[in-house]
């Protein structure tokens, strides 16, 4: 089963796909909620390359390590990845309000459909809040 999650950030594209694909800023926005964070991200933007992010519980109780390899890489427009036996793709398109940024991934069998969309939508809401914060900032 595919799940889709979606989010229109009001920025440029440039800002967009950069956010998403760089290590630095990925540590910024990658995590659920927030008593969880990224630790440590690295990033080989290639077909072939790999990607790892550590995300660990604040209090230091848990974490893991989210990693995999990238597919397709198509700059501005399209990301897609394998994670273990799981794939996921990410889509950008301009829109008249700014960049549609929409993920789909395999489902796994640990927690619910509704558990995994509400964490994945989670995580693309904080990547939206952190872009059009920069860009807030920057003005």
């Amino acid at each position: 089963m595919k799940i889709t999650v979606n989010t229109t950030v009001a920025a440029p594209m440039d800002a967009v796909w950069r956010a998403y694909t760089s290590p630095d800023d990925i540590k910024q926005w990658n995590a659920a909620s927030p008593d969880w964070h990224t630790t440590a991200a690295t990033v080989d933007l290639r077909e072939g390359g790999a990607f790892s992010s550590r995300m660990e519980a604040k209090d230091g109780s848990i974490g893991f390590d989210f990693a995999g390899t990238y597919t397709r890489v198509i700059p501005n427009e399209r990301i897609d990845y394998a994670f273990g036996d799981r794939q996921a793709h990410i889509t950008f398109a301009a829109m008249p309000d700014g960049i549609d940024v929409t993920v789909s991934f395999d489902a796994e069998q640990t927690h619910s459909e509704q558990q995994q969309r509400v964490g994945w939508q989670a995580i693309l809401d904080n990547f939206k809040g952190y872009v059009e914060g920069q860009r807030r900032s920057a003005t």
